[in-house]
């Protein structure tokens, strides 16, 4: 809906011979809305970064498939408080009373079932509920449009 200036409508109703009474009093219900409505209004967004976090207990990686969640943080952030900030929510989560009774053990058990508001807080959004598969790529991209890449060299390597 296009939004129109109060003086410009207290310009409309004048040329229309409104009783100046009647005037006044819309012109000061509007301008109470209009404070009202700036009030309201809510701060701007907060910038966002990406960011995986690789489920890796055994220390194992790239050697094998991974499963990992995708989270954000604020841009202006380090990647590298992630895990502190996911703590942070864990910990006021098993605080409440529904994280007393099923309390969060793992990053995999917080990610999945503590409540949004609590990373909210932390300033962790997380994006993904259920792990992910990771994967590994080796940044090359082949030349010849219908080679898959490393499953042709496989086969050459193959033939020698």
């Amino acid at each position: 809906m296009p939004k129109i200036d109060i003086n410009q409508v207290a310009e409309i109703l004048k040329r229309n011979k409104a009783d100046p009474s009647l005037l006044r009093a819309v012109v000061e219900e509007m301008n109470l809305l209009a404070r009202a409505a700036a009030e309201d209004e809510k701060p701007p967004a907060v910038k966002k970064q990406f960011v995986i976090l690789i489920s890796d207990p055994d220390g194992q990686f790239p050697k094998r498939d991974f499963a990992g969640w995708v989270l954000q943080i604020p841009d202006s952030e380090s990647p590298v408080t992630t895990n502190e900030r996911i703590f942070r929510a864990v910990y006021e989560f098993n605080a409440s009373r529904k994280g007393r009774l099923l309390p969060a053990k793992t990053v995999g058990e917080a990610l999945e079932s503590v409540p949004a508001k609590h990373f909210k807080e932390a300033e962790v959004w997380v994006k993904t509920k259920n792990p992910v598969l990771v994967l590994t790529t080796d940044n090359l991209i082949p030349k010849d449009k219908t080679s898959g890449g490393r499953a042709s060299d496989a086969a050459e390597d193959d033939d020698e």
